[in-house]
C-alpha cells in the first residue's frame, strides 16, 4: 500500500476537485434564469455578474474533463463548439424570461473553458503545432484579463463617483453613458465650470423627451439644496420638469406624492 500512496493521492485530489466543481456548477446554473441584477442595481454588481459566465464554464469543464477523451486541437474544437452551442441556447432561454441576452456572455462563456484547457497540459497540441501553445495561452490570459480589468475600471469608477459630493456629476468624463439615460453629449459650448465642461441634453417630440442621471453619489443628507445650471440656446422659453426619486420609488408604485416634481421654464 505504501508504494501505490504517491500515485493514489494525486488521482484522489483530482476527483475531489471534480467533486468539487460540479458542486459549483450545480449552485451556479440556477442564477441563470433567476436571480441576478435588476434594472435598478449599480454597474459594479452587474459588472461582477457577468464573471460568473466565467466562473461556470470553467467549473463545467473542470467536471467533464474533456481531455480524458481528446487532446489537441480536437479538445479545443470540441470544447469550444459545444459551449458555443450551450451558450447560445442558454441566451435564447433567458429571452423568454425577464432577463435580457447579451451575446458577449456567449465570449466569457468561451473563456471560462478556454481558461481551463490553456492550463491543462493533456491540452498542448501536437508537437508541429507546439510553437502556437504559449501564444494561445497568452490569447486565453489576455481574455482572461480584459474582462476581470473591465469589471476592476467600474469599481474605480464607482469609488469616484462615491467621492464626487458636493457634485453629483464630473463633467470631464469624456463618455456620459455610464451614468446618464438619453440623448446627451459632452460639450465645451456654454460651459461654466472650471473644466470648462458641459452636457448638451437632445430633446424630441417624445411624450417624456429628456435625461435621467441614475449613476451618482447616494448619500444627500448633509446637503439642502441642489444647485443645477441650464442654458436654452432658442429664443423663446422652454417648459421643463425635474424630478427627483429613489430606487424605492421605482420599485413601488411610481406614486407622484412620494417623488420631488416642479416645473420649470428655462428662458
Amino acid at each position: 500500500m505504501a508504494l501505490n500512496l504517491p500515485a493514489y493521492r494525486p488521482a484522489r485530489n483530482t476527483q475531489i476537485l471534480r467533486y468539487l466543481a460540479f458542486a459549483g456548477m450545480i449552485l451556479i446554473a440556477p442564477l441563470f434564469f433567476v436571480g441576478g441584477p435588476g434594472w435598478s442595481d449599480g454597474p459594479l454588481f452587474k459588472s461582477a455578474w457577468n464573471l460568473g459566465h466565467i466562473l461556470f464554464f470553467a467549473l463545467l469543464t473542470l467536471a467533464i474533463q474533456p481531455w480524458r477523451i481528446w487532446t489537441g486541437w480536437t479538445l479545443w474544437g470540441i470544447g469550444t463548439l459545444a459551449v458555443l452551442l450551450l451558450g447560445t441556447g442558454i441566451e435564447l432561454l433567458q429571452h423568454g424570461t425577464s432577463r435580457q441576452m447579451d451575446w458577449q456572455d456567449i465570449l466569457r462563456n468561451q473563456v471560462g473553458v478556454w481558461t481551463i484547457l490553456a492550463l491543462r497540459p493533456r491540452a498542448s497540441l501536437t508537437r508541429k503545432s507546439r510553437p502556437v501553445v504559449w501564444p494561445l495561452r497568452l490569447i486565453v490570459a489576455a481574455l482572461l484579463a480584459a474582462e476581470i480589468g473591465a469589471t476592476a475600471r467600474v469599481a474605480i469608477q464607482q469609488y469616484h463617483v462615491s467621492q464626487l459630493l458636493p457634485a453629483l456629476y464630473d463633467f470631464r468624463q469624456p463618455d456620459p453613458s455610464p451614468f446618464w439615460d438619453g440623448v446627451i453629449a459632452p460639450v465645451t459650448e456654454h460651459a461654466i465650470d472650471a473644466h470648462k465642461r458641459a452636457l448638451r441634453i437632445s430633446l424630441s417630440t417624445a411624450h417624456y423627451s429628456g435625461v435621467s442621471l441614475h449613476n451618482l453619489p447616494e448619500d444627500w443628507r448633509d446637503y439642502d439644496r441642489l444647485v443645477i445650471d441650464l442654458y436654452n440656446p432658442q429664443d423663446h422659453p422652454l417648459p421643463m420638469v425635474l424630478r427627483i426619486n429613489d430606487i424605492e420609488h421605482d420599485l413601488g408604485d411610481n406614486d407622484y406624492n412620494d417623488r420631488f416634481n416642479t416645473r420649470l421654464s428655462l428662458a
